[in-house]
Parts: structure tokens; C-alpha cells; sequence
């Protein structure tokens, strides 16, 4: 073997480029067009290839210096040069053609170019699911040779709180569709290929970037010249991915590194979809975004949250037979949310029974009512209506806290949940606008979103936007219970069986239809004075509906 230099090549004009990584010790052994390390220059970062196989024996550089074309960086024993010092200069000028060789390319390396009219290929992903994941597929929308529009309905698929359509992101017709019935899919999941014509006005940076990347960080396999670049296959990243055993080189062309170093993501941890194992820029950005979603909901699942353990469980099997069954996706969700709204919201119920008795007499009284119009008066219509008066009222009620930003966010709107029991679990669709509208029109509204929940076909929008939450046990029974805040919601309001009471009038009891309410609330936004303030208001409303037409 014979002592190389190793010397950096033609930067394509660039000077006093600064090293940002190196990517080899003295010792390591490397192959040709191995990465040595990575400089940055104004318009992007660039790996530095190893001219020859051998040993390296020297850097004569570390992080932070500033090197230009021809400064010696690291000296290398280079392999297949043993036939002594007469076969030097043969080497060395091998080692030069190589060098001349790899920075030919940056030299002749075409400027980023304008789409020009036509088409371009796209593969169209599953958008945010609202937190949902492996929803299956009920139904495909298109065919292979479709020409669709913006908007225009993919696939259909059923969560089990709903069913909803994937739309189109783009117009342009359908190449190929990756997914059939009964698939299950997630956020960022491939649904279809199309071409999507263009619009002149987008730069063609991120191939020229990639394909820059691999001919520096990896050997290219032989391909004809100009030949397009060929799309890499890329998975969704695993968040419980392992590092890899100490030593174990990371494979990423110098645009990756660069992206995970402005994402403050470690590519120890990253799992390269790549030929090889090579990391790539979609890569990345799934690693971040499962990195953030994990953070975002407290934890890995339902049994962790804001540091504290998780319940160790015993053997059950050892005290007598026992059968186990996954949870439905419903259930896991309700217990996520549950938890996390139990661990962040300091919660306070207040109690408070309504004398409903009038209300009840007036509410049977229109019963033929109802019947034209074919619909049932129930109670649920007056409290809506009472509750939303109190919003209005209370405005402190009808808030959510950004703890992060230290604000409170005031709704102008009066939207509310009401948790319905359904064979699948519990179901809140919301009605909107609660203050604008008449008993009548609350009454049909809530029938309607209480069937379709029944029926599992609320839409996501139907369950989102609640300022306040009603969940009433009425029709079950119990005296009084403590409902769980929907954060980010501030209050909600429990109800329970309505029960005759002797209620004193002064002179006597008198036998009055006692409705309980139980009023929990959220403490760092609403203090137990405007609880108490608020139960009452409830009280008087209910005891006196002539008081909702004030």
C-alpha cells in the first residue's frame, strides 16, 4: 500500500466552503466514492467522496474549518498500490483522473429548469384523519384511465365514528390505483398515481437534488445519459425504530443530511426506505411528523401520559381462565381522550337540581304538536337552549386556554356536543349555532344527529367545533355523577334522572319533578363563583321557560 492524499475537489465555483460533518475517523476503512465528509456551501450541502479504497491514516481537518478546491483534508493508505514507489506515480494519477473524473459532473450540472407545459407524474397520499389510523377502504370512486377533477371523490372509507371521502388534490387523469376494497389505511398512506398537468411555474430542484445526492453518497448504477431519475418506493417511518449498533454508518446524500439538520432529527434513529437502507428526504419527514404526533397525544397510548407510570398488570390467567380481545378503535380513542383530559384539566363539579315540573307539563302539551310535525319533544331541546342562554351569559364558559401561547380564546359562537350512547360506544355530534335557533328546529336537529351516530354515519365535521358538552344518564338513572371536560372545552354538563321531591314553598312541601345537574368544569378558567352563578341560571331558566324568550 502506498500514503494518498486526499484533497477537495472542484466545488463548481464555490470558496472557502465550511466542513459541517465528518463522516470518517483515522482507522476506518472505505471504498471508492465513500462520503469522507460534508461541507456547505450558499446553495446546498456536499459530500466529499473518497478518491480510492483503502485505510484512512490522517484528517488534517475537523468541524467548523473552511477548505477550498485542492486543500489536503485527510491521508488514506490506498489499496492495489503495493508494487512500491515506481507504481507512485501511476496511482497518483489515477487518484487525479478519479478526482477530475467525480468533479466533472458538478461542472456540467444543468441549472434547475422550468417545467414547461404538459404533464407530470403525481402520487396522490392520504391526507390527516383526524387522528385516525388503518381505516378501511368501503368503497374505490375511480378507475385506472379517469380523468377527474379537484375535489372530485377517491375512496370512501369508515372509521368507526363515521364514514368520509378522500377528495383529489389535483385534475388530471388516474395512471394507477394502489389501493381496493377492504384495504385499511393511514395519514400518508399511497392511495393512486395521475398525471397532473403543469403549470409552468415550478422549479425542478428536489430530483436535481437527489440525483445530486446519489452520486455522491453512493455508486450510481450504469444508466444511459439523461435517463429520468427513478422515483423511490417510500413506507411511512416507524417511530419505534432502533438505532443501529454503535459504528454503523448512516447512508444519506448531503440534501437528506442537511433537511435533518435544519429538523433537528438524529439519522441514527431514521429508517432509510432507499436502495440499501439509504435514507431519503420522505424519510425524514415521516420520522419527524410520528416524532410529533407521539409528543402531541402525551405519550405512545393510552396507558402513559405527562410522566407518570403506567399500571403494571398481573398474570391474570393465574387465578382462573380469562379471554382477552383487542379494543375497538373507539374505545382506544375515548381512552386517550379521557386520560389526557384528566391529567391536564383541574376538574370541579358543582351541583344543582332544576324544578322542571312547568317545563315538563308544557313539554306533554305538545305532544299532538309533534306529531304534525313529526317530531318528539323531549327535554334535551330546553336545555340546550337554557345552556346556551347561560354561554351567552357567562362568556367565560364558552373559552379554551392555548397554555402554550398563555392566551384564552374567546368563541363568538355558541356550537354544542351532546354525547349520545350508542351500541359502538360514545358519540358527540355537535349542533351549531344553538342560540339562533327555536325548540322546534333543536328538537328535529338532535334527533337526526342522534340517529345517524346511532347508525355510524355522522361525518367528521358533525363531531367537531363544540364550545360546551351535554351528556345526560337520564334515561338510565343516578342521582348525580362527574362528567369528564372535553377538552379543549372549558364545561360540561351531566344529567341525570329527574325524581319527584317534597320541595318546601314556605307554608308546605309540595311534590315538584327535581331535575339534577352536575356541572364540571375546568378551574384555571372558570373560578366556583361563576359555577355556582351558572348552575342557578340553569336552575331558573328550566324552572321558568318563559325566561328563554327574554
Amino acid at each position: 500500500m502506498s500514503e494518498q492524499e486526499i484533497k477537495v475537489p472542484d466545488l463548481g465555483g464555490a470558496d472557502e466552503v465550511e466542513i459541517i460533518e465528518i463522516l470518517v475517523s483515522v482507522g476506518d476503512s472505505v471504498e471508492a466514492e465513500d462520503s469522507i465528509l460534508t461541507v456547505e456551501t450558499d446553495k446546498a450541502s456536499v459530500d466529499l467522496p473518497s478518491p480510492g479504497a483503502g485505510k484512512i491514516t490522517k484528517l488534517s481537518v475537523k468541524v467548523g474549518d473552511k477548505v477550498k478546491e485542492g486543500d489536503v483534508v485527510a491521508m488514506m493508505d490506498a489499496e492495489g498500490a503495493a508494487g512500491g514507489a515506481e507504481d507512485e506515480p501511476e496511482a497518483k494519477a489515477e487518484s487525479g483522473a478519479s478526482s477530475d473524473n467525480k468533479s466533472e459532473p458538478e461542472k456540467s450540472k444543468p441549472e434547475p429548469k422550468k417545467k414547461s407545459g404538459g404533464s407530470r407524474k403525481e402520487t396522490v397520499l392520504v391526507p390527516p384523519l383526524d387522528g385516525m389510523e388503518e381505516v378501511p377502504v368501503i368503497e374505490v370512486n375511480i378507475s385506472e384511465g379517469d380523468t377527474i377533477e379537484v375535489d372530485a371523490s377517491l375512496v370512501t372509507v369508515e372509521s368507526d365514528k363515521a364514514s368520509m371521502d378522500i377528495p383529489s388534490p389535483y385534475a388530471g387523469k388516474v395512471v394507477k390505483v394502489l389501493v381496493a376494497e377492504g384495504d385499511k389505511l393511514s395519514e400518508g398512506d399511497k392511495l393512486l398515481e395521475m398525471m397532473v398537468a403543469d403549470d409552468g411555474d415550478e422549479e425542478v430542484e428536489e430530483q436535481s437534488e437527489e440525483s445530486s445526492g446519489s452520486s455522491q453518497d453512493s455508486k450510481p448504477e450504469p444508466k444511459s445519459e439523461g435517463a429520468p431519475p427513478k422515483e423511490p418506493e417510500v413506507q411511512p417511518q416507524s417511530s419505534t425504530y432502533e438505532p443501529p449498533s454503535p459504528g454503523a454508518r448512516v447512508h444519506a446524500g448531503p440534501a437528506v443530511r442537511k433537511l435533518a439538520r435544519e429538523l433537528g432529527a438524529d439519522m441514527t434513529r431514521i429508517k432509510g426506505s432507499g436502495p440499501k437502507s439509504r435514507i431519503l428526504k420522505d424519510d425524514v419527514n415521516d420520522y419527524v411528523k410520528s416524532q410529533l404526533q407521539q409528543t402531541q397525544q402525551g405519550g405512545s397510548g393510552a396507558g402513559t401520559g405527562s410522566g407518570i407510570p403506567g399500571v403494571k398488570l398481573p398474570d391474570f390467567s393465574q387465578f382462573g381462565d380469562i379471554e382477552r380481545e383487542p379494543m375497538s378503535r373507539m374505545m382506544a380513542v375515548t381512552a386517550s381522550n379521557m386520560q389526557r383530559s384528566w391529567l391536564n384539566v383541574p376538574h370541579v363539579t358543582q351541583f344543582e337540581d332544576a324544578d322542571i315540573s312547568d317545563m315538563e307539563a308544557f313539554r306533554k302539551s305538545q305532544k299532538a304538536a309533534g306529531e304534525k310535525k313529526g317530531v318528539k319533544m323531549t327535554p334535551l331541546p330546553f336545555i340546550l337552549k337554557a345552556c346556551a342562554t347561560a354561554l351567552a351569559e357567562l362568556p367565560q364558559f364558552n373559552v379554551s386556554l392555548d397554555m402554550e401561547r398563555k392566551e384564552v380564546v374567546h368563541k363568538q359562537y355558541i356550537h354544542i356536543g351532546i354525547a349520545v350512547d350508542t351500541p359502538n360506544g360514545l358519540m358527540v355530534p355537535v349542533i351549531r349555532d344553538v342560540d339562533q335557533k327555536g325548540l322546534w328546529e333543536l328538537a328535529a336537529e338532535s334527533a337526526e344527529l342522534a340517529q345517524k351516530a346511532r347508525d355510524r354515519k355522522l361525518k367528521p365535521a358533525e363531531m367537531q367545533g363544540a364550545c360546551f358538552t351535554i351528556t345526560s344518564l337520564g334515561g338510565i338513572g343516578g342521582t348525580a355523577f362527574t362528567p369528564i371536560v372535553n377538552s379543549p372545552e372549558v364545561a360540561i354538563l351531566g344529567v341525570s334522572r329527574a325524581a319527584m321531591k317534597p320541595v318546601w314553598d314556605g307554608s308546605e312541601f309540595q311534590p315538584r319533578l327535581m331535575l339534577p345537574l352536575s356541572l364540571s368544569y375546568d378551574h384555571r378558567a372558570v373560578n366556583g363563583a361563576d359555577a355556582a352563578r351558572f348552575t342557578s341560571l340553569l336552575s331558573q331558566l328550566l324552572g321558568d321557560i318563559r325566561t328563554l324568550l327574554l
